[in-house]
């Protein structure tokens, strides 16, 4: 390419931030890659995705689920870091430990920043979704490079070791975590513990993220979509505590657009606020 050519392409370029997910795909929609990439997409930045695995699923559960290989994984991670250098990473479903050891190798050695861990455990569906042996994969490579970690109830009872019945449970999971791994977490609540409230555990301090439940039985891909909306405002330059915030707001609004899709625990509407001539339906003569 000519110099004349690289400067114009470089005065009209449009430099936006990026994002890149590593996580499983969902065929149905809801969760998983395509749940992270409509996300991305809807919260400004410019979404990637490196697989991990793919998943026959949908609303009423999964049924199968076959994982690249760690070199192919290897791959698509030095493919994107090598080209367009994502500005944070969400990693959710990871299976097995040669996947997350993986992982955790090549963010290293990228030297990558803002990471959002969505330690997926469990389908929204009660489909397990991670093998025994690569929980302590996680634990030992993973979640130390942890910008924040976003646990449900159950995963951060896992994570913890302990029952988690109250708030003051809730309080006390977060700090065991986030002291072992030296990063701040997200305990998300629901679960029968409170009202949609989430607690950020960070530096030392802790601050309630406050919601009120929305009635909406259609909760497939929740966790999916926090944690790459927490992840999309990261790479904005947000800080922690206003990612966390944005991201509620956007779930909530996702949440509140009551899309009514299958038959078990439906997907959200991802662009309840894709206001555009290209998404509009055609209207009858």
């Amino acid at each position: 390419m000519s110099q004349k050519k690289t400067m114009l392409k470089k005065e009209r370029r449009m430099i936006v931030k990026t994002a890149l997910t590593i996580a499983g795909s969902d065929c149905s929609g809801g969760a998983g890659i395509q749940a992270d990439l409509k996300t991305m997409t809807m919260n400004g930045v410019y979404a990637m995705s490196v697989l991990t695995a793919l998943t026959a699923q949908n609303t009423t559960g999964v049924r199968s689920i076959t994982e690249v290989t760690p070199a192919f994984l290897k791959d698509q991670m030095d493919a994107v870091f090598e080209d367009i250098r994502p500005d944070a990473v969400k990693i959710g479903m990871v299976a097995s430990g040669p996947l997350i050891d993986t992982i955790a190798e090549r963010l290293v050695y990228y030297k990558a920043e803002n990471v959002v861990v969505d330690p997926v455990m469990v389908a929204t569906s009660g489909s397990k979704l991670i093998a025994e042996d690569a929980l302590a994969v996680l634990r030992e490579k993973l979640l130390p490079l942890a910008t924040v970690v976003t646990p449900n109830i159950p995963e951060a009872e896992i994570l913890a070791e302990r029952k988690i019945e109250n708030e003051e449970d809730m309080l006390a999971a977060a700090k065991q975590i986030g002291e072992a791994y030296h990063c701040a977490v997200l305990c998300k609540g629901g679960h029968s513990i409170n009202d949609a409230n989430d607690l950020l555990y960070f530096d030392g301090n802790y601050r309630w993220f406050y919601g009120k439940r929305i009635d909406n039985p259609n909760t497939h891909g929740t966790g999916c979509t926090l944690s790459s909306a927490i992840a999309s405002n990261l790479a904005k330059g947000y800080s922690l505590e206003e990612a966390v915030e944005k991201a509620k707001e956007y779930i909530s609004g996702a949440l509140s657009a009551q899309l009514d899709l299958g038959q078990g625990s439906g997907p959200m509407m991802h662009n309840f606020d894709l206001n555009s001539r290209f998404a509009e339906e055609k209207i009858s003569d």
